[in-house]
């Protein structure tokens, strides 16, 4: 049902709007989940796809990391404190919210270096008589770069595809295919269950990007047989800036995983010092060099908000939010003014909203000013993050009454 059509169709929208907002932060069911985060006053937070707000406990765990674990304990701590072991500990805490079970997913270096490690692993398995790599065109450039990369390292040819594409250009000279679940610049969510099982059936694997979809909604990764998958932790996953990424390794094929960056933290015996490489069993083959432990451990304190949330109404509150929010624009905003590139079908759109216009870049940073904190992609998308935890309806419909102000005022300016 429409907003729209919950609050009637009266004059003075801002009134509706508000009380619909009102019932329905009363009714929302992780509305407790917010006072787990730090969030700064009077601000609309709509940023968290690209860095997610501060968990409470953050900040005291890392003092006790810093002034104890490293201030006092020293270089005890990789034993004492469970350093070491800390890469598939805080993987343990992701699996779950990306539908892994136990053993699958590792926690340690960037997402740049997590997909050059399962793009190259993925071709290796594909084995000889394979020599195409399937990239995902609209994906992050950053994933296009390491394709580049990573098919010169394994004399493979790489064939830029869309995502709706990838059906009819798979064949049997195809390895492996690189996809983003999300698109990043207009949260378009792609249909995961059905290309990785377009994939499979050509013989080829599947490898995802996750950036835009861990902690937003449920992904499934076990269920829907996905090969490896890559993600980063600082946006939904609210692991802070710069946070480490995460890798999954399907459990089938973690005895042939071949990581073309061997380390010591991957060795089978890591402390042997041995000239000769043995990889590790299980995903820890998939570490390189020594984990980043602040940020790691700073990340183990952030998953905490997720305890006793179901990502099932994450989903909902999130397609419940983006709809509000569209609503509350449709009824501030002059027809024509803005245009939607976000899907309005719920099973194509992530959690968060990209509206055209040609004032974006002027736009934003006055919406920053006025208090609601969204970014701006050239050369004219407004991008919205909604982030069940913390944002709420409220949030939105306040959002999208300053957006309409202020595209009022800036547009009056421009004339």
């Amino acid at each position: 049902m429409a907003v729209s059509e919950r609050i009637g169709n009266g004059s003075d929208a801002a009134a509706e709007l508000r009380a619909a907002a009102h019932r329905l932060d009363a009714g929302d069911a992780l509305r407790p989940v917010r006072d787990r985060f730090t969030l700064p006053g009077d601000v609309v937070y709509l940023d968290g796809n690209s860095l997610g707000a501060l968990p409470k406990a953050v900040p005291d765990r890392l003092a006790h990391v810093v002034a104890h674990e490293w201030g006092a304990l020293g270089i005890c701590s990789w034993t004492e404190s469970g350093w070491w072991e800390a890469p598939e500990r805080v993987g343990e805490l992701i699996a779950p919210l990306v539908g892994a079970a136990p053993g699958q997913v590792v926690v340690g270096d960037s997402t740049s270096v997590n997909l050059f490690k399962a793009l190259v692993a993925a071709v290796r398995l594909a084995g000889d008589g394979r020599d195409e790599v399937l990239v995902d065109s609209s994906a992050f450039p950053t994933d296009g770069y390491l394709a580049e990369a990573a098919v010169r390292l394994t004399g493979h040819r790489l064939v830029p595809v869309l995502p709706a594409e990838v059906p009819g250009r798979l064949g049997p000279r195809t390895a492996a295919v690189l996809l983003n679940h999300v698109d990043y610049r207009t949260g378009r969510l792609h249909d995961l269950p059905g290309l990785t099982a377009a994939v499979h059936e050509a013989g080829a694997y599947a490898v995802w990007d996750l950036c835009h979809s861990a902690g937003a909604l449920p992904v499934g990764l076990d269920a829907h047989g996905v090969d490896l998958a890559v993600g980063c932790t600082y946006k939904y996953l609210n692991g802070g800036p710069g946070a480490p990424a995460f890798l999954y390794v399907r459990a089938a094929h973690q005895a042939a995983f071949d990581s073309p960056l061997p380390g010591w933290n991957s060795h089978a015996e890591p402390f042997g010092m041995r000239s000769a490489y043995t990889r590790a069993e299980g995903v820890t083959a998939a570490r390189v060099g020594t984990p980043d432990i602040l940020s790691l451990l700073a990340l183990e304190a952030a998953l905490g908000v997720w305890e006793g949330v179901d990502l099932a109404a994450v989903r909902a509150k999130s397609l419940a939010l983006t709809d509000f929010f569209l609503e509350c624009v449709d009824r501030y905003v002059p027809p024509g003014r803005l245009e939607s590139v976000t899907p309005a079908a719920h099973e194509e759109r992530g959690s968060q909203l990209a509206l055209r216009t040609p004032l974006a870049a002027a736009l934003m940073p006055r919406l920053i000013a006025r208090g609601v904190v969204g970014d701006f992609r050239p050369p004219d998308l407004l991008r919205f993050g909604f982030t069940p935890l913390y944002v709420g309806f409220a949030d939105a419909e306040r959002a999208a009454r300053v957006l309409a102000e202020e595209l009022g005022a800036v547009g009056s300016t421009a004339g």
